[in-house]
């Protein structure tokens, strides 16, 4: 347990007791939450401003749940007297947040060994995330972010788990703007950093894809000397960043060595590359699960993956965990067996459901870009086996493209056509350039569909799937059609909660 005192949690924020708070009450930092209905007795309540709420107007009911301390920007009166909540009252309670768990990896690393990971990238942070959890678990105690906690009030959640026992601390960096990765780096420090990728997703706030690399580059030049990067050789942007990086390079990748595409020794620059993490002969089983043959530098021949995960684009999420594995000095064999054993953690990523009557439902709308957008329809269109079932494509929009979005929104249309895609079904006012992209591209009758929402998508489809179909249902997150996958899962029409993963009230989204 790391537990701090108010007077050190007012200390470390630059922060004001309120009248009455006792200054040695002790909270354990596990004990903290940013939700009212999730505090444990004895926690803090940090009361924050919100998109759509005011966490101040909550401090009532975290007190009744047992909260003993706020973390708060202003005080609130516990009664008819005035006399205010006990609480830490601070400029900013988000940014209070990120001092005091710097100051929990600080003490971590005081008293035992800590290895702190970071994971970035445009798509694959959480499917990583989860299989470099599976593989470290088995080496020491690991402590990985909840769903996708990956933003400036995410990232101080995921520390806050985490104490003295913590061996592995893995954590997720998203970002929508400059520095965003910056900030959450200087918070936990990471020894080692991966970079996924490089891909559209919130080129409308960054203004370009160049500038979303040099954010997912900050990961990287954060690094310190004797940490590591592991970055994607098969993405140039990302293979670029070892100019950044004053720590040694591994790369990953599943270029053929034939192709003459494969690093061999690395390359040259600030950072000293140590290898590459190899994926050769990769291919799709009939279940469209990936398998290759995995190699690691400096150890001699090759070992086989057969991954339960559903997508060909996932052998990048699994070569990244491999890699960062690897370089924490994890067997090769040890690292082989864990990927081979995991299936999906985090829901709403290509989330497979196999229906009783035969039809077959895929949810991956979590969240979507044109790179996944695309990699999630070839995986449709691989399943179907050349027509020998027919594939459904439900698709919403893809937020946060800025300028380019009608044109993104129209090349996703074309490619389901290129696919032979059976029915594409688009779904929205904001993803209708995907129906007249499919359209313009030779998509005739009903092949294309334009539906206004959800529920007329729900309509036609209880109406029209036939055992032997194989449905995917892909968009942003704030589309919602993963609420829509999940019913359209139950092939009696029953109506399941529409509950996510818990979002830890992020300023921002952080895809």
């Amino acid at each position: 347990m790391i537990d701090f005192s108010a007077a050190q949690i007012a200390e470390l924020t630059n922060g004001t007791l309120t009248a009455g708070t006792d200054p040695a009450l002790r909270i354990d930092v596990a004990a903290i939450a940013t939700d009212s209905r999730e505090l444990a007795p004895g926690g803090m309540y940090v009361a924050k401003a919100g998109e759509n709420a005011d966490g101040h107007d909550f401090l009532a009911a975290a007190f009744a749940a047992g909260a003993v301390l706020a973390l708060a920007e202003r005080e609130v009166p516990a009664d008819d007297a005035g006399t205010p909540f006990p609480a830490v009252i601070v400029a900013d309670a988000v940014l209070a947040m990120g001092t005091l768990a710097a100051a929990v990896v600080a003490r971590i690393r005081a008293h035992s060994a800590l290895d702190v990971i970071g994971i970035t990238g445009s798509a694959g942070k959480t499917t990583t995330k989860d299989l470099l959890q599976g593989i470290l678990s088995q080496a020491g105690e690991t402590v990985a972010p909840v769903g996708s906690y990956n933003g400036e009030v995410g990232v101080p959640l995921t520390v806050f788990r985490a104490d003295e026992s913590t061996r592995y601390l893995i954590i997720e960096m998203g970002a929508t703007k400059m520095g965003q990765i910056s900030y959450l780096a200087n918070i936990v420090h990471p020894d080692l950093g991966v970079v996924l990728g490089v891909g559209s997703a919130h080129a409308g706030e960054f203004g370009s894809i160049d500038n979303i690399a040099t954010a997912k580059g900050e990961m990287v030049a954060a690094l310190a000397p004797s940490g590591r990067a592991v970055l994607n050789f098969d993405d140039s942007r990302v293979r670029a960043m070892t100019a950044r990086s004053e720590a040694p390079v591994t790369f990953f990748s599943s270029a053929d060595a034939e192709s003459g595409s494969t690093p061999e020794g690395g390359t040259e620059g600030s950072g000293a590359a140590a290898g590459t993490v190899q994926a050769r002969k990769v291919r799709t089983n009939a279940d469209g699960h990936p398998e290759f043959d995995l190699t690691f530098p400096g150890t001699p021949g090759s070992f086989e993956v057969s991954s339960r995960l559903l997508g060909l684009h996932h052998v990048a999420n699994l070569l990244a965990a491999a890699a960062a594995a690897h370089s924490l000095g994890i067997a090769p064999s040890v690292i082989t067996a864990s990927l081979n054993s995991q299936g999906p953690v985090s829901r709403h990523r290509m989330e497979r459901t196999d229906r009783s009557d035969g039809v077959t439902v895929i949810n991956d709308a979590y969240n979507a870009n044109p790179e996944s957008m695309r990699a999630a329809l070839r995986t449709l269109a691989e399943l179907g086996g050349s027509g020998a079932r027919r594939t459904w494509a439900v698709l919403g929009e893809m937020l946060e493209l800025g300028a380019d979005s009608v044109l993104e929104h129209d090349l996703v249309g074309r490619v389901a056509v290129r696919l032979n895609i059976s029915r594409l079904l688009v779904v929205g006012a904001g993803a209708r350039a995907m129906h007249v992209g499919a359209v313009m591209e030779g998509s005739w009758g009903d092949e294309s569909m334009f539906l206004p929402d959800a529920d007329a998508a729900e309509e036609l489809l209880r109406a029209e799937l036939a055992p032997g179909d194989i449905v995917l249902f892909k968009s942003s997150n704030g589309a919602g059609l993963r609420f829509l996958g999940d019913r359209i899962a139950l092939p009696t029409g029953e109506d399941p909660a529409q509950t996510s993963e818990p979002t830890p009230g992020e300023r921002t989204a952080q895809p």
